[in-house]
């Protein structure tokens, strides 16, 4: 079984929405969501970004208006309004609570899964069998303009940080959910954002531009010494949607020694935009050839936001990993070239990003 190294994952957002059944659903599996421990183990996850994420609501009222959101999408095309921003004071605590719990999962493992604060450790826990977890903050809201906060938290363990989530943020702005539509959906990084590049770069935290804009995509492109990062999104000449990369963008990124991970949520990967999970594996291989084409074999990567969207049915849960490299492989992608994709190019990002 070839290790999957994944570039983005929700898990923390449930055990955030339910915090009082956190073992059940991380250590023992519940039968829902995308991520457990032992089906990670199982299924060759060999470990990934776990995103701090936080919902613009209520966890009940989220899902329940998020219902209505994803309905909208069903009928292409759409453009939903994005949500209000959040401020810093209501940011922190949830933030550092998702935190929190990755840092119990280390702890409730007992020695199956480790937070990584270096590429060497992710290297050893690529060797041993270890769950390699990386703390990601997708949108920065936790982040205070000062950046103070932004040194709290890389002293937990922050190695990764998205500055938006599609909302805005006062760093920056985000593209809205919109089929179809270019990435160009408004301006680009504030001056707190620029500052938020120069001081991410100092910490070595990997810069995540998966939902930002064209122009703020640019802004990171030119201000950032670092290599450029989606770690979670599609081709856009495949899937006209928002949230996907342009050609152009994808030759900025692989210029750059940059990453792309196939995000497997079906909106982003049919061609139609639609959200039928039933869409076989004809889109997830047109993405993947593209990507390839376009970034080269050593600039792409999975990237599943597994338990923040639907995914294909042929892939499913984590369980469907071996089947994703299987069907790859049946489309002619040879062993070498899996082992790169799977977890190698990720690996050699993080040691181009953070150091050896």
């Amino acid at each position: 079984m070839i290790p999957v190294f994944d570039g983005h994952n929700d898990l923390l957002l449930r055990l955030l929405a339910d915090p009082a059944r956190r073992e059940e659903i991380f250590l023992t599996g519940e039968g829902k969501g995308d991520l457990d421990l032992p089906r990670m183990k199982a299924s060759g996850f060999a470990g990934g970004f776990f995103a701090i994420y936080l919902p613009s609501r209520s966890a009940v009222v989220e899902e329940e208006e998020d219902d209505d959101y994803q309905a909208k999408m069903e009928v292409p095309p759409y453009c939903l309004p994005l949500p209000d921003l959040i401020d810093f004071p209501a940011a922190i605590r949830p933030a550092t609570e998702a935190a929190g719990h990755l840092l119990w999962m280390e702890r409730a493992s007992e020695g199956a899964l480790k937070v990584c604060r270096t590429a060497a450790e992710v290297a050893a826990c690529l060797k041993d069998g270890t769950i390699a977890a990386i703390m990601h903050m997708e949108g920065a809201e936790a982040i205070d303009e000062s950046l103070d906060s932004l040194h709290l938290f890389h002293a937990a363990g922050l190695r990764s940080l998205g500055p938006v989530w599609s909302r805005p943020t006062i760093f920056g702005h985000g593209v809205p959910f919109a089929y179809p539509s270019s990435p160009d959906t408004g301006p680009g990084l504030t001056e707190a954002g620029k500052r938020l590049v120069a001081e991410c770069n100092k910490l070595r935290i990997m810069i995540d531009l998966s939902h930002i804009n064209e122009k703020g995509f640019d802004d990171v492109a030119r201000l950032s010494d670092a290599p450029l990062v989606a770690t979670h999104s599609n081709a856009h000449a495949v899937t006209p949607s928002s949230r996907n990369l342009t050609d152009r963008q994808l030759a900025v990124i692989r210029d750059s020694g940059g990453m792309v991970g196939l995000n497997f949520a079906v909106g982003f990967l049919r061609p139609d935009g639609g959200k039928g999970e039933d869409c076989g594996w004809d889109p997830v291989l047109r993405h993947m050839d593209h990507l390839l084409k376009h970034l080269g074999e050593d600039h792409l990567g999975f990237g599943s936001d597994y338990d923040g969207a639907a995914t294909p049915a042929v892939i499913g849960d984590v369980t469907g990993l071996p089947r994703l490299l299987q069907a790859l492989s049946d489309h002619g992608y040879d062993r070498p070239l899996l082992e790169k994709i799977a977890h190698g190019n990720w690996l050699r990002l993080l040691q181009r990003t953070w150091g050896a």
